[in-house]
Order: structure tokens, then sequence, then C-alpha cells
């Protein structure tokens, strides 16, 4: 029985992919380039270091934190206007905690973008026992760490949770860390992430059930 869900943020409760991608794109022609949309696909769900840097040295340029800090600052002014939320993503929020599900969220991204993409799609923390972002794991998916951090926190064994994910290492690293997989086909096809071996691929999250998730209804 699922005692606990653990979301990923990228591709299951919001796309902020577009967010990041026009800001990481104003913050680097900052620095004299210019960077096209489809030159930082190949960084996607690597964490902000690997996505800005990589473009970054692509065109030439030494990645230094002071690229990301202004990403950021751009990131933040034009987040509200960009982002919604994917359909069902409250309904099955408020569903899991009336049925006393444990809820964590387990994102690559650094904690500042986790927590500005949760606030302006309207989710509240607070109904969160653990949010785990890149900052907090050495090693990034399809490692477990940062699905295991998160039962940790939320102090249920890996084999009673259940995660929710849209990529093909994301389901690699749920798969790893020992639990549940429940995958979205909202940024890939169910033929590419078939052969990660998630449990139940739905096309949507509006279309996940509590049994999809193994929670068990009263």
């Amino acid at each position: 029985m699922t005692r606990a869900v653990i979301f990923d943020m990228d591709g299951v409760l919001t796309d902020s992919e577009p967010v990041i991608n026009a800001a990481a794109i104003a913050g680097l022609r900052e620095y004299g380039i210019d960077p096209k949309p489809d030159d930082f696909a190949p960084f996607v769900g690597t964490g902000e270091d690997r996505y800005i840097g990589g473009v970054a040295a692509q065109y030439g340029l030494r990645y230094v934190p002071a690229m990301k800090r202004r990403v950021y600052e751009i990131y933040l002014e034009i987040l509200p206007d960009m982002i919604r939320a994917f359909p069902g993503v409250h309904e099955l929020l408020r569903a899991l905690q009336a049925h006393g599900v444990r809820l964590a969220v387990a994102s690559s991204a650094d904690r500042v973008k986790v927590e500005a993409n949760l606030r302006a799609i309207a989710v509240d923390l607070d109904g969160f026992g653990a949010v785990v972002v890149g900052e907090d794991v050495e090693h990034k998916k399809p490692a477990p760490d940062i699905f295991l951090a998160a039962a940790r926190k939320l102090s249920v064994p890996p084999g009673e949770c259940c995660v929710v994910e849209d990529a093909v290492n994301g389901v690699r690293a749920a798969k790893a860390a020992g639990m549940r997989c429940v995958a979205v086909e909202q940024s890939f096809a169910a033929a590419l992430l078939e052969p990660a071996g998630p449990d139940v691929i739905r096309r949507t999250l509006a279309e996940v059930t509590l049994d999809d998730l193994g929670v068990e209804e009263s």
C-alpha cells in the first residue's frame, strides 16, 4: 500500500521549461551571445548550472555563477505571466491529502525555482512533508538519491512510496529507489517511457487515479 506520493515538478505539476528557456536566452544575451531555444534541449532536467553552463560553453563562454543569478532574476520577473498548473493537479493533491497520504516534491531544479513555481500555480508548500531539490543531493536522476532523500524526510520506507514522473531518467530513478512509479506522457510519449519500467503510464496527470498510485480508496 502506498503511504507517500512523491511528485516531480517540471512536466508533472507544471511546465516551466518555456519560462527558464526564455530567461536563459535573455540572460546569456547579456554576455554577448545569442543562444537558440533548441540549444538547451540536451541539458533539460540536469539542473540550472548545467542547463545554463552547457549552452554557454557551446558558445565559448566560461560559466560563472553570476550567469545563473541573472537568469533567475529574469525568470522570477516573467514567471507569473507564463506558468500554469497542469489540469488535475489541485484535485489530485486534495484527494491524496483526504486519504492521509504523505506528499513530497523531488525536483532536480534549484530551491528558488521550485518554490517560486509552486507558489505561482497556487500549490501550498505547507501541504508537502518534504521538498527535495537539486542542491540537496550529490547525484542527480537517474540516480535514486533525490527520491530516497524524500522518503527519509517523510519517514516512509521506499517500498511504500509512489513517484509521479514525466521523464525517462526520473522513472529510472524511481525504480532504482525501489518505488512504485506512475509516468505521465506530458513530456515524453509512452514508447519512450515504457523501457524505463514504470508501473503505470497515463496520458495526463488528470487521468491518474488513486488506484494507479497504489492508494486504497476508503
